[in-house]
């Protein structure tokens, strides 16, 4: 059986760049190695290399664009965060938003040099949009529960299963990821047992002054 994944989004917090994202990542590869668990994170780009050579756990983008190496200035290129040594990208969060002609060609692009791409959605609908593309994931995370410390598998479970059927419908090999509020074994307990491979969180863990304490608990009923 394939481990679930703890994906953890560094954003752009004082907490969660620098030395403190070297941190993170040392205590998340800790806690991967204990549990068995794969735990992955996604550093801002300033992060991606160092953090990507440093340390044997998947690393992340948070964003990439779908176009071509060239004049394309502020962009960030699939070459570019490839060559930065990651395993995949974010795609479409909720806090970068991109249309669906931009979702697209970030997933091929990601596609094209056999990176995993993580789509961002926020129901039922668009996640069904979302598997469309078949991304190695599709990450639900309604926005009102971003940040709040209120987790979407306690406050709204039914758009976890109706998203689930959703995604699986279209497409049955893409893998669902719980985002939104995730900030504690229970709370990823009951996100795998509602049909989701694992889960997309930030604050509690990057915002805490012992991220290994609170992944630990992350992995506890796993």
């Amino acid at each position: 059986m394939t481990s679930p994944l703890i994906l953890v989004n560094l954003k752009t917090y004082r907490e969660g760049t620098g030395n403190r994202a070297h941190m993170i990542a040392q205590a998340a590869q800790l806690v991967a190695h204990e549990s068995g668990v794969t735990i992955g994170i996604a550093p801002g780009y300033i992060d991606l290399h160092p953090i990507s050579h440093h340390f044997s756990i998947p690393v992340y983008a948070q964003h990439v664009d779908g176009c071509e190496p060239g004049a394309n200035t502020g962009h960030v290129t699939v070459d570019a965060i490839k060559s930065a040594g990651v395993a995949g990208s974010l795609v479409n969060h909720s806090e970068r938003r991109l249309t669906l002609a931009e979702i697209e060609a970030s997933v091929r692009g990601l596609q094209a040099h056999q990176l995993i791409s993580v789509i961002c959605s926020n129901n039922e609908v668009t996640s069904a949009g979302a598997a469309a593309l078949a991304p190695d994931y599709v990450a639900i995370e309604p926005p009102e529960l971003i940040g709040s410390g209120v987790s979407v598998s306690k406050a709204n479970p039914d758009i976890i299963r109706k998203s689930v059927a959703a995604v699986h419908a279209v497409n049955p090999k893409v893998k669902v990821l719980t985002g939104a509020g995730i900030q504690s074994g229970e709370c990823v307990r009951i996100a795998l047992d509602l049909g989701t491979d694992g889960v997309l969180l930030a604050s509690s863990v990057v915002k805490s002054k012992e991220p290994a304490a609170v992944l630990r608990d992350l992995v506890s009923k796993l």
